[in-house]
């Protein structure tokens, strides 16, 4: 029975240990797990932190992408201001250029005519000169004649007149037609720069447009990384509620699991507290028995004796 009962303590103990192993064993399961789940949940954080620098470097390429096509859309529409100004100074240019070969135009005609009347009045001086000397010598000729040459020099006189009233009349005609190409000279000019007037007009509206344009993109750009934060935020904050959740449910687990290993310890110490009993019982009845045992030895000794 001493025997039985050591071999009894010894499977009890040996179990006890092989259960106080298996707690260690699953004390240290537990460790690494939650090791596990910290070096993954930084890992995690890692990579998303990765990943918000990559979208940050991508939202800033796209953001200077756009910023040097508007460069390179304002420094062309620039251009296209610049050549347009160009080219109307080149127009206006060329209508001053044509005014002043028209004006030379004029005073070389003015010239011309004054050189024709100024030869015309030559001849016309020579002639009379003529006649009143053909007048002279003729004077001792009859009166007859005299009266013809006189009627000869009137009648040459009013062709005179008349060639000078056409020659005037002429003259104020030229004059007209030269002040109504210069009217119309005038008119398209002023044609000329209105039409540059409405286009400078028009691409100053045009400019105005894309500002509006670029403003009104910009706003949705502002808009839609607004959104991005605000569900990026809201991410956040779910994983962070997950998270909660995961250390609640690993806080409950662990809490279960010291339950449990409070449990286990307080059936270890019943079990452990029934063993004693059981063998201070055992010691008893061993005890007495052996009692018996030497009190009969002692009766038969006597009983022999």
């Amino acid at each position: 029975e001493r025997r039985e009962s050591l071999a009894l303590r010894n499977v009890e103990g040996v179990r006890i240990r092989d259960l106080e192993a298996q707690m260690k064993a699953n004390d240290f399961h537990n460790e690494h797990e939650s090791y596990e789940l910290k070096w993954a949940g930084e890992r995690d954080a890692n990579e998303y932190k990765k990943q918000l620098a990559r979208e940050r470097r991508e939202s800033f390429e796209l953001r200077n992408a756009e910023g040097r096509h508007a460069r390179d859309v304002e420094a062309t529409m620039k251009a296209n201001e610049w050549q347009k100004e160009h080219e109307s100074y080149e127009l206006k240019w060329a209508g001053e250029r044509d005014a002043e070969e028209y004006k030379k135009q004029l005073a070389r005609e003015r010239r011309e005519s004054l050189a024709f009347r100024n030869a015309e009045a030559a001849r016309h001086d020579a002639v009379m000169a003529e006649l009143l000397n053909l007048a002279r010598e003729k004077e001792h000729e009859s009166y007859m004649l005299q009266w013809a040459g006189e009627n000869d020099a009137k009648k040459y006189m009013a062709d005179q007149e008349e060639l000078r009233r056409q020659s005037l009349a002429f003259r104020n005609a030229e004059g007209r037609r030269h002040r109504e190409i210069d009217e119309e000279m005038k008119r398209k000019v002023v044609m000329e720069n209105a039409e540059n007037e409405a286009i400078a007009a028009a691409c100053q509206r045009d400019v105005q447009q894309y500002k509006s344009d670029c403003a009104a993109r910009d706003r949705a750009s502002f808009c839609l990384r607004g959104k991005e934060h605000f569900s990026t935020r809201l991410k956040e904050e779910n994983d962070r509620q997950l998270r909660l959740d995961e250390e609640h449910e690993s806080h409950l687990l662990d809490t279960a699991a010291w339950q449990d290993v409070n449990e286990y310890v307080e059936e270890c110490k019943r079990r452990k507290r029934l063993s004693l009993a059981f063998r201070a019982k055992e010691k008893r009845r061993h005890f007495e028995h052996e009692k018996k045992q030497r009190e009969l030895k002692v009766q038969q000794q006597h009983a022999d004796t």
